[in-house]
């Protein structure tokens, strides 16, 4: 093999090599900090995971609202009209919070099944959805009754 040949292969190989390395780096670094959506149905099924972070997302059920006297403790209900799920968060609650709108918590999963959340985003105008609660309610339909705190998952 001639020898500027063989310099610039070994100059590519290295140049694959530190990219893959870097790549894998980047990606190892991240995985930890991946926060996975999941829609009520799959989390009511047991399909999200309990050692990690995720978002649940949909709309909080009519009625479902239950604020603590005693300290910033909510609980209230998530549902996108196939699965519920139990939230429970501490803390101060986004002003546009309200039963009957969309709403995206992240946090994880307790032993019993009840989300514990960490922070709540609530949509910010009449026209906004995020979009992971818009696919999981698309084509879907309000059933009718009510759900109570402490019958999700």
């Amino acid at each position: 093999m001639h020898p500027k040949r063989k310099q610039r292969l070994l100059i590519a190989i290295c140049i694959v090599a530190f990219s893959s390395t870097a790549i894998g780096l980047v990606s190892y670094a991240l995985r930890g900090n991946i926060n996975l959506f999941y829609p009520p149905a799959d989390v009511a099924a047991g399909k999200a995971p309990t050692d990690r972070a995720i978002r649940v997302g949909g709309m909080v059920v009519e009625g479902s609202i239950k604020r603590s006297e005693t300290d910033l403790t909510t609980v209230f209900l998530v549902t996108d009209y196939d699965g519920v799920v139990e939230v429970s968060y501490t803390g101060i609650l986004p002003d546009l919070f309200a039963e009957g709108e969309g709403v995206v918590a992240s946090g994880s999963l307790d032993s019993r099944g009840r989300f514990m959340a960490t922070e709540v985003l609530a949509k910010h105008d009449e026209n906004y959805m995020p979009p992971e609660v818009a696919a999981a309610l698309e084509g879907k339909k309000p059933k009718m009754g009510s759900y109570n705190v402490g019958e999700g998952s």
